[in-house]
């Protein structure tokens, strides 16, 4: 996987704990939402067209 999916990921993961912890940071839950379904779409993108990253 590339790096840069990775720390999309691991992002994204965090602010949905955190989003889900903290009731007042609700606007982090939506923005991880956003940024897994992205990355979910570039995994999918890149398993799909059997490109290998670097």
């Amino acid at each position: 996987m590339n790096i840069l999916l990775v720390i999309i990921a691991i992002i994204a993961v965090i602010m949905l704990i955190t989003g889900g912890i903290v009731h007042t940071l609700n606007f982090l839950l939506w923005v991880g939402l956003v940024l897994a379904v992205i990355a979910l779409i570039v995994f999918l993108a890149r398993v799909i067209t059997g490109r290998r990253a670097g």
